[in-house]
C-alpha cells in the first residue's frame, strides 16, 4: 500500500477462486472510506497495488520484487524515476505465501500485516510481522471444547499435506490426548499439483476416501488453507469417477478458521452433500455499511481499474467476453447484467467473510497508525507495538496489537447445504435435535454399574465395559473404575448405587434361633425328667450300681449344657460374650470328666473281682472324685487363662456377609477357644479309649459299652463341628455352634442314661441283684440294653443328619 493514486490491478491469465474476489473489493472499499473521510489522513491519498501469488513461491517473489521496483521493471535497487512510497504490506491469506514475502520485506524494513490464521509470526525473530487475528492454538482450543460438548471423543483428522499440517498435527494430538479425544485416522491431503502428478494425488484421494467411509469416527476436523475445501471436494469426485457403491455421508465436518467454502471453476457443479452441516470457527466479523452497494455497483463494463473483475466475471458466471472467445468453447457471451446475488456460496458471498472482514480492519489499522504519526499530538511519542497500543475511529470496529491473545472472540458457523434437523431459533441459541445428533465415540458409553477396560493395542477411548466387582459401584457413565462402598452398605443389583446393610444376629424372633431354643429348652426338660427318676429310684440296684454323684453330677452337666445354648441366641452383649464359651467349655467337660471317672471305676470294679486281684486298694470313691476334679480343674484354669488375657467381647463384622453387618461375640484369642475345644476333645478321646476294651465286661449295670456309644457321638460331632465352623459365617456359624452343643450333650444323655431309664420304668423285674452275670437273665437284659442303646444312637445320629441338611 502506498500513498499515491490507485494503481491498475495486475492482470492474470490465470485461473483463481472466484470467491477470493471478495477480499479485494474489501481492500478497495476500505481504501475508498479512507479516502474520502475528513478524519483520517486529511490531504493524504491511499493507494494500492494487487498482485496475485499463484499460490507459487518464485511469483510471489517476483511480485514482491515489483512492490519495491521502480515502475514495476523488477530491478530492485534501482531508484531512479518516479517512486511511490511504499508504507506496509498487507499479506496473504496463506502463511507459506507471507513467509516467502516476508524474507525480501525484512531487507527494506517493510512493514507486513498479516490477516492469516497462523502461527504467532510475533514469535519469528527479524521478521516485521503484525497480526491482526488470534494465535492459531487458540481456535484448537475451541474446536476441542466443540468436540467435548458434543461427547465426541473418537475423531479423524484431515489435513493438507505440508507444514502447517504438519504443525497442526504436532499442535492437535498432544492437547486433544490429554482431554480424552482419540483419533480413528490422521490422513494428509495432496496440494495442488501438477497435472504430471494427477495419477498420484487421485490414487491418494481414494485411499482417504475409503478410510473415511471405512471409520466408525463420525466427525472429522479438517485442517488446511483458504483453498482446502475445493480441494477436499476431490473426494467425492473421486467416488463418483471410480463407480464406488459406497457413499461417503453421516459425517460432521469441523473446519479450521483459515477454511472457507469456496470452489474452482470445474468444481461448480460437483456435489457438496458431504459438508452440509459442517462447523468452523471463525474470527468476530460486523457488517460493513455501503459494502454491499459498492459490491453491486461492480460492473466489468463500466468499471474501470479493476482487471480481477472480467475474469472472475468469466469464471463465476461461466461466461465469456466477446473478446476473449476462443474456438471450440460454450460458454455464452458474458453481458455484464449478471447478478452477483444469483451465484451460489461457495463461489461468492454478498455478505462480509471472516477474512474480508480482517483486511478491511488491516487497513484501517494502517491508516490509523500512519495518521497517529502524522498527528501534531503524537509527534514526539512513539508507537510500540508490543505494548498494546490501540487505534479507533468512529465506527463500531476496534483493532489491538499485542502479544496477548486471551480475550480475542471467536464464532462458530455452521455451512447449511441440507441440514433439517438444526433450528436457529434466535441470533444467539443454536438448537440441535438430540435424536438426530451423530455420535462420534470408538465405544458406547459404560452404563451406570460398570467401568471402562481399554482394550490391549488400541487408543484408551476403546474400551470393554466390565461390570463392577463385588462390593463396588459406578454411579455414572464411563467411570475408570467402580467405587467400594462404604463398610456400612453393600451394592445393589445393578452396582449403581450402595444399599445400607441390614443389621443382624441370632434372634428369638426368627425360625432358626427360636427352633434351637426350643430345643435347648426341651432337651434341658428331658434332662431333669431323667434326672427325677434317678432321685425317685436312687435305692434301685441300677441307680447304685455306679457313684450316683458322679452320676447326679453327669445329669446337671448336661443339663446346663443345654441351657448354656441360651447364651448365644440374642443381640451379643457383655457379659454374654464372657460366658457362652468359658461356662460351656467348663460345664462339658465336667460332663466328660464325670463320664471318665465312672468308666475307670467300672474297669477297676470288675478288675478287683478278678481272684487274687490286688486292684481292690484303687477302689473307694475318693479315687473317683479326684480324676473328676482334676480334669475339671485343668479346663477352669485353661478358660481363666483365656478371660485374663483376651477375653471374648461384643464385636461387629461387616465384611464376611456382603449384604448384613453382623453382631457377634469375637472370641479374643482363637488360640484360647481352640485350647479349650481341644482339651474337651482330649477328654473325650481318653474316655473312648478307656471305655472301648470294656465295652463287653459282664454285668447287667455295665457303663462301659454306653459310655463308647457316647464318646463316639461327641467325637463324630465335634470333629464335623470344626470345618462347619470355618466355613460358615454371620448367624450361621452361631447355628453350628449351637446344633453342636445339643447334639453332643443329647448324645451323652441319650446313650448313657436312656437304657437305665428303659429298665427302671418299663423293665422293672430287672432292677435286681439277682441278675448275676452268667445267667439267662444276664442275657436277656443284656440284649434289652443293646436294642435300646442302638435305637438311640440312630435316634441322635438321625438329629445329627437333620440339622445339619436345615444348616
Amino acid at each position: 500500500m502506498n500513498d499515491s493514486m490507485p494503481h491498475p490491478c495486475v492482470t492474470s491469465p490465470f485461473s483463481m477462486i472466484p470467491k477470493n474476489y471478495q477480499h479485494l473489493l474489501a481492500l478497495a472499499f476500505a481504501v475508498q472510506e479512507i479516502n474520502d473521510s475528513p478524519h483520517i489522513l486529511p490531504n493524504r491519498t491511499l493507494g494500492f497495488r494487487i498482485y496475485d501469488s499463484y499460490d507459487n513461491a518464485r511469483r510471489t517473489c517476483q511480485a514482491t520484487l515489483r512492490l519495491l521496483s521502480v515502475q514495476e521493471r523488477l530491478v530492485p535497487n534501482y531508484a531512479c524515476g518516479i517512486h511511490n512510497n511504499l508504507r506496509v504490506v498487507i499479506g496473504a491469506l496463506d502463511s507459506h505465501v507471507s513467509l516467502n514475502m516476508a524474507n525480501i520485506l525484512d531487507i527494506y524494513k517493510i512493514p507486513q500485516v498479516e490477516t492469516l490464521f497462523s502461527v504467532c509470526f510475533c514469535d519469528t525473530p527479524g521478521l516485521p510481522f503484525y497480526q491482526m487475528v488470534p494465535h492459531e492454538t487458540l481456535q484448537y482450543e475451541g474446536i476441542l471444547s466443540l468436540l467435548l460438548h458434543f461427547s465426541w471423543t473418537w475423531i479423524g483428522l484431515v489435513f493438507m499435506d505440508n507444514d502447517n499440517g504438519q504443525r497442526f498435527l504436532q499442535n492437535v494430538f498432544p492437547m486433544f490426548s490429554k482431554r480424552g479425544v482419540c483419533f480413528a485416522f490422521t490422513e494428509r491431503v495432496p496440494p495442488e499439483t501438477y497435472m504430471n502428478q494427477i495419477y498420484v494425488m487421485l490414487e491418494k484421494g481414494a485411499k482417504i476416501y475409503d478410510k473415511l467411509v471405512d471409520s466408525k469416527a463420525n466427525v472429522v476436523v479438517a485442517h488446511g488453507e483458504s483453498y482446502s475445501i475445493a480441494i477436499f471436494r476431490w473426494l467425492t469426485y473421486i467416488s463418483e469417477l471410480e463407480n464406488r457403491t459406497s457413499k461417503l455421508k453421516g459425517k460432521v465436518w469441523i473446519a479450521s478458521a483459515q477454511m472457507e467454502v469456496n470452489a474452482f471453476v470445474y468444481q461448480r457443479h460437483w456435489a457438496t452433500e458431504i459438508f452440509h452441516g459442517a462447523l468452523t470457527l471463525r474470527i468476530h466479523s460486523n457488517d460493513l455499511p455501503g459494502f454491499k452497494s459498492f459490491q453491486e455497483s461492480r460492473n466489468p463494463v463500466s468499471t474501470k481499474g479493476d482487471d480481477f473483475l472480467r475474469h472472475f466475471w468469466q469464471q463465476a458466471f461461466g461466461c465469456l467476453f466477446p473478446s476473449a472467445i476462443a474456438e471450440d468453447v460454450e460458454e455464452e457471451n458474458c453481458t455484464g447484467k449478471e447478478r452477483l446475488e444469483s451465484l451460489p456460496g461457495d463461489f461468492f458471498e454478498m455478505s462480509v467473510t471472516g477474512h474480508s472482514y480482517s483486511i478491511y480492519n488491516a487497513v484501517y489499522a494502517v491508516a490509523h497508525a500512519m495518521h497517529a504519526m502524522s498527528s501534531s499530538e503524537v509527534n514526539h511519542r512513539s508507537i510500540m507495538e508490543a505494548n498494546g497500543q490501540k487505534f479507533r475511529n468512529e465506527e463500531a470496529w476496534q483493532v489491538m496489537f499485542s502479544k496477548h491473545y486471551s480475550d480475542s472472540e471467536w464464532e462458530l458457523y455452521l455451512w447449511f447445504f441440507f441440514l433439517p434437523s438444526v433450528k436457529n431459533q434466535n441470533s444467539q441459541t443454536l438448537t440441535i435435535d438430540e435424536e438426530t445428533r451423530p455420535l462420534s465415540v470408538c465405544t458406547k458409553s459404560c452404563r451406570p454399574g460398570s467401568s471402562k477396560k481399554v482394550k490391549e493395542g488400541e487408543p484408551y477411548c476403546c474400551y470393554d465395559c466390565i461390570t463392577c466387582p463385588g462390593g463396588k459401584i459406578s454411579s455414572q457413565e464411563d467411570m475408570n473404575d467402580c467405587n467400594p462402598c462404604s463398610d456400612t452398605k453393600y451394592p445393589n443389583k445393578n452396582h449403581d448405587f450402595c444399599l445400607p446393610k441390614t443389621i443382624t444376629f441370632l434372634s428369638y424372633e426368627e425360625a432358626l434361633g427360636l427352633s434351637l431354643a426350643f430345643l435347648a429348652i426341651t432337651f434341658s426338660f428331658i434332662t431333669v425328667l431323667v434326672l427325677g427318676v434317678f432321685v425317685k429310684n436312687h435305692r434301685t440296684p441300677i441307680v447304685k450300681a455306679n457313684n450316683q454323684k458322679l452320676t447326679y453330677t453327669l445329669l446337671s452337666s448336661l443339663l446346663l449344657c443345654f441351657l448354656c445354648a441360651l447364651l448365644f441366641i440374642g443381640e451379643p452383649q457383655i457379659l454374654t460374650c464372657l460366658l457362652r464359651q468359658t461356662a460351656f467349655a467348663i460345664i462339658f467337660s465336667v460332663a466328660v470328666s464325670s463320664v471318665l471317672a465312672k468308666t475307670l471305676l467300672v474297669i477297676l470294679v470288675f478288675m478287683a473281682t478278678q481272684p487274687g486281684s490286688r486292684m481292690r486298694k484303687w477302689l473307694g470313691k475318693e479315687k473317683a472324685d479326684a480324676i473328676f476334679l482334676c480334669c475339671s480343674l485343668i479346663q477352669v484354669g485353661i478358660c481363666s487363662a483365656w478371660l485374663g488375657t483376651s477375653p471374648p467381647f461384643p464385636d461387629v463384622d461387616t465384611f464376611s456377609m456382603a449384604e448384613e453387618i453382623v453382631l457377634e461375640c469375637n472370641e479374643g484369642s482363637m488360640i484360647m477357644f481352640y485350647c479349650a475345644l481341644g482339651y474337651m476333645g482330649l477328654l473325650a478321646t481318653i474316655s473312648f479309649t478307656v471305655a472301648f476294651p470294656s465295652r463287653k465286661l459282664p454285668g447287667s449295670f455295665n457303663e462301659a459299652k454306653f459310655i463308647t456309644f457316647s464318646m463316639l457321638v461327641f467325637c463324630s460331632v465335634w470333629l464335623s463341628f470344626v470345618p462347619s465352623y470355618l466355613s460358615t459365617k454371620g448367624k450361621s456359624m452361631v447355628a453350628v455352634e449351637i446344633f453342636s452343643i445339643l447334639a453332643s450333650s443329647s448324645g451323652l444323655l441319650a446313650c448313657i442314661f436312656f437304657p437305665k431309664c428303659y429298665i427302671i420304668m418299663l423293665r422293672p423285674e430287672l432292677n435286681n441283684r439277682e441278675q448275676t452275670p452268667g445267667g439267662a437273665c444276664r442275657e436277656q437284659v443284656t440284649a434289652a440294653e443293646d436294642s435300646l442303646l442302638a435305637t438311640a444312637t440312630s435316634t441322635v445320629l438321625v438329629a445329627i443328619s437333620s440339622s445339619d441338611s436345615q444348616l
